[in-house]
Formats: structure tokens, sequence, C-alpha cells
């Protein structure tokens, strides 16, 4: 409670009282200096080691878990371990988790403190050999087993390298050797598992996601018959760029029109035409995530191009884009905590097409990665389920991409065209909200009164 009492005081400071909690705010967020940004990020992490790690450890009924890295090839778990002033791991650092489940002790068996987080347990001059006093410090406090980050289903939980695995594996007496075991739902759940601290601040940064995207879709951008669909995409990364934020993917743009042929799911994102002319009467796509105070976005919206006298979209737009909105509420009404997102997906699509709905459902979780740690709920070339990543259990304090489109037959075009959606969402066990809202009403350019 002290923790998050001094978190919150920080927020107060830094982002206001009146931009804590609104997704329908209009004035964008502050964005902090690096200074402050390093101040949120490291009570948000001092926050989650102190609540997350216990609850995980007893969660798993795990005793000792053990993360190790070196210098540039870093762990994915480890960098989110770090203080916000390490860019790296410093030489060989590895973390160590003790829980004898009363309490779990952190340390670090490293040159230095790892920040204020972690504290060395290794003097070199007592014992100069970094894996014998690892052996030392297990022999110390009797493990019945040992987690180590590896794992064949997710990459995120299988940080150790080889040669780290070897030496390490090498080091250990035989008698706990034995006692190795995997450490992937700790890492899944260290990483897929938001906070109250950082889920107050969250709609913050889907926020400012949410303003560049209307931005970059204004006719402050774009001029139908000169603006090209490249000319979006790098207006949208300079425009991140200006903002001193960062972006975890190259966004893309893309055209439905009436009087072009139809394209492929595949094609859509990877073959379209490099230098596309913006037309009137064109349905645009962006896809879109930003990065900022170590948090992911992944946003998918639409925008229509006004015909000269027009200042509506074309009704069968319209009535896509609800059905689009359908397909999410039926999606996000079959999370229930401790299903497996092929279950959700099953689901999910037996409802969907029962009520007329195209489906394609490719969900995935957000947070310190765009594409996330935790249940995938289908992929778009695998709609029948995905083997290991789907299985995984559904979790409470989870967020999730909301990602999926529909086929839709649009009248005025006598074609069908794809409703493509994707939003970011919070799960706390009961029920799935939208952190910043989601797209409801096609975006028009120009803009109407």
């Amino acid at each position: 409670m002290k923790i998050f009492a001094k978190y919150l005081f920080l927020i107060l400071v830094f982002f206001g009282p009146t931009q804590i909690a609104s997704a329908q705010q209009t004035a964008p967020p502050k964005i902090l200096s690096m200074q402050e940004r390093a101040h949120v990020t490291n009570n948000w992490l001092e926050y989650r080691l102190n609540n997350i790690i216990p609850e995980l450890m007893q969660r798993e009924n795990v005793d000792m878990w053990i993360i190790i890295a070196r210098e540039y090839n870093e762990d994915p778990v480890i960098k989110t371990m770090l203080p916000a002033t390490w860019q790296s791991a410093r030489r060989r650092t590895i973390l160590v988790f003790s829980d004898n489940g009363k309490e779990t002790e952190r340390m670090a068996v490293a040159r230095y403190d790892i920040g204020q987080f972690f504290k060395t347990a290794w003097d070199k001059d007592k014992e100069p050999n970094q894996w014998k006093r690892l052996v030392e410090i297990i022999k110390e406090k009797e493990p019945k087993n040992i987690a180590l980050n590896y794992s064949p289903t997710f990459a995120l939980a299988d940080g150790i390298s080889h040669s780290e695995y070897k030496a390490f594996s090498s080091a250990l007496p035989k008698k706990y050797q034995k006692r190795i075991t995997s450490g992937e739902d700790l890492a899944i759940g260290w990483l897929e598992t938001r906070t109250e601290p950082e889920m107050q601040v969250y709609p913050m940064i889907c926020h400012i996601a949410h303003d560049i995207i209307a931005e970059g879709f204004s006719e402050k951008v774009i001029q139908p018959g000169i603006t090209t669909t490249k000319d979006v995409e790098w207006w949208y990364r300079e425009r991140i760029r200006d903002l001193n934020l960062t972006a975890w993917f190259h966004p893309s743009v893309s055209v439905q029109r009436a009087a072009d042929p139809d394209t492929s799911f595949l094609a859509n994102f990877s073959k379209r035409p490099a230098e596309n002319i913006i037309r009137p009467g064109d349905l645009l796509h962006v896809d879109f995530g930003i990065t900022y105070l170590g948090l992911s976005t992944d946003t998918q919206q639409h925008a229509y191009i006004l015909k000269p006298g027009e200042k509506h979209a074309p009704k069968g737009l319209q009535v896509a884009l609800k059905k689009g909105n359908r397909l999410q509420d039926i999606l996000t009404d079959n999370f229930k905590e401790g299903r497996s997102g092929n279950q959700i997906l099953a689901q999910s699509r037996k409802q969907a097409i029962s009520e007329g709905i195209k489906p394609s459902i490719y969900t995935h979780p957000i947070g310190y990665h765009g594409h996330g740690a935790g249940t995938t709920i289908g992929l778009w070339d695998q709609q029948d389920g995905v083997p290991g990543k789907g299985d995984y259990p559904l979790y409470a304090n989870t967020a999730h991409s909301i990602e999926l489109n529909a086929t839709v037959d649009i009248p005025e075009w006598d074609k069908e065209i794809r409703i493509m959606l994707e939003e970011d969402a919070f799960f706390d066990g009961d029920s799935v909200r939208y952190i910043d809202g989601r797209q409801t009403e096609l975006w028009l350019i120009p803009r109407q009164d």
C-alpha cells in the first residue's frame, strides 16, 4: 500500500487528476520527460516485484526461479526487471527469487546491485567463480524445484541461451540437476499480469495512440488524389518520433474500394501497392502501435474518403462496421477465466456464424510486448485453434488486443469487404473493458460538423 501511495502521487503530479480516468478526454495527455518516465517505471517495477512475484511463485508452487542473461543477449523477462536507467544486462546478470512459503527473497548474483531492486549476493573476492556462488545459494536455500526460462511454446519464456544452460547445469551437483523445471508459467505470468498502477495510466497510452490515428486520418494529412498510402504510413512514423515515442512495428495503411478486385487477407498486408493514391470513395485501414512507459498499443481503424456532395459514408459501410463491433462483443463476452484461447475462439466463431457473420479472429495479449505473453485466441491462418499457445488459460488482470475481421457484403459496391478492427482491452476476471474505448463510427475525411 505504501508503494502504491507513492506511485499514485507521481501519477497525479505528472499526468494531473483530470487525465487519469477518462477515455472520452479531448486534450491529449501530457507526454513525460525521460526522467519523469524513469520515476514512473521504477515505481511500477517495485510494485510488481513486491506483489506479482510472490503470488506467481506460490500459484505455480515454485521454490526458486533463476533468470540468467548476458549483456546484449537478454532474456525477454530480465529486460522487464531492470531499472529504467539500465539499457541492458551487465556482463552475466543472474537474478534469483527464492520462496519459502512465507516470504519471497530476491537477489542478484552479479558484480553490482541491480538498482534498488536486487542486492548483489556475490563477493568476487570471497568466491571468484560466479557459478560456484550461485550453487552456494542453491545449497543454502535447498529448493525442491528450480525454474529456468525455457519453453518450446512461448518465445518470451525461452530466454536462457543454450550455452548458459549448459554452464549452469555443469556447475550444479546432480542432486539439484533433477530439480530443474521450466519456468514457462512464471515467465508468462509475470509478463502478462497488469497491475492497478499500470492500468491507471494505460488509458492515457491508448488515448495517445488514438489521437495520432485520428490526426493521420484527417484532411491535415490526406489530400485525396495526391496523398498515397505510403505517405500516410511515413507520416505516422514521423509523428510518433516527433512526440518522443517509439513504434514497435511500421504502420500499415491500405485501401478497399468499389472498383478494385478483391484481394486476399495476406495480400492486403504484404502485397498491397507501394504507391496507392488515396481517392474519394476509398475505405482506408490503418494498423498502428506505439510503446510508451514500457507498455504497447495495437490498433486498427477505418476511415472513409467522402465523395463530392457526400456527408456520410455509404450505408453499407456503416452497417459493416456495426457487424465488426458485434463480432467484438461476441468475442469479449466469451472471455471467462480459466478458458483456453482455443475454447474462446471456437465458441466465438460458432456464435458469430450462427448470427450470419463471417468471422476471422486473431486476438493476442499485449503489454510489455505488442504480441505479448499469454493465451492466443486464433491466428489469421489458424481458425481451428493454435496448439500450445492457444491451450494456455486466460487469467484475470491481463490486457489483450481484440483483433479480428468480419467479411461483409456492401450493396453499394456489389462486393464483399473486410472490416478489420483491433482495440486494446483489459480483462479483470469478470468482464472485458476497452482501455480507451473503440471505434464505432468511421472516420470521415474531410471531417463533417
